[in-house]
């Protein structure tokens, strides 16, 4: 799997809002989008259970509904596939957060700002997520995620599940 290069430099993950980093899970927040950033499936797989599923935001702002672990990692590996056949990237910017935590369950609200960018087109998602948390004998993984898109600015040209012209 490719490594791209984040859509600005430096990454607004690798510079993170710090007002947000003393609320629960932020850190694993953030290495979750630098996972989905760096298509980064070992990170993800160690980070996620997803028992429950996910709905996620397809590289094109559509939602994915995914119900079970064999369909998450299909999933994945299918994103990240499409983006490297594209040489495109994908980057996020976190521009609110919220959590709370108990002994065992918690969870987190982000919104962010996700940048896909494929060639000369860059797509700008503004989304908002819902994580529910859990503690595990490996410490935090998330158990369950529901992101969506409130807004999107994209070209016509902007697309990148059709196959690349020859």
């Amino acid at each position: 799997m490719t490594v791209h290069s984040p859509l600005r430099s430096p990454s607004p993950l690798d510079r993170p809002p710090s007002r947000f980093a003393h609320r629960p899970f932020y850190a694993e927040t953030l290495t979750l989008l630098r996972g989905v950033r760096d298509n980064d499936f070992t990170t993800l797989n160690w980070l996620c259970d997803d028992e429950f599923g996910i709905v996620d935001v397809d590289p094109e702002g559509a939602s994915r509904v995914v119900r079970n672990r064999v369909d998450w990692e299909r999933w994945l590996h299918e994103r990240f596939v499409t983006l490297d056949e594209r040489h495109a990237s994908t980057d996020f910017e976190i521009l609110s957060y919220k959590a709370t935590r108990d002994a065992d369950l918690g969870y987190s609200v982000v919104e962010f700002r996700q940048f896909v960018t494929g060639g000369e087109h860059v797509a700008t998602f503004d989304c908002i997520a819902t994580i529910i948390w859990k503690r595990t004998d490996r410490g935090w993984r998330e158990a369950r995620r529901h992101a969506t898109v409130m807004s999107a600015e994209l070209s016509a040209e902007f697309q990148l599940s059709a196959p690349p012209a020859a």
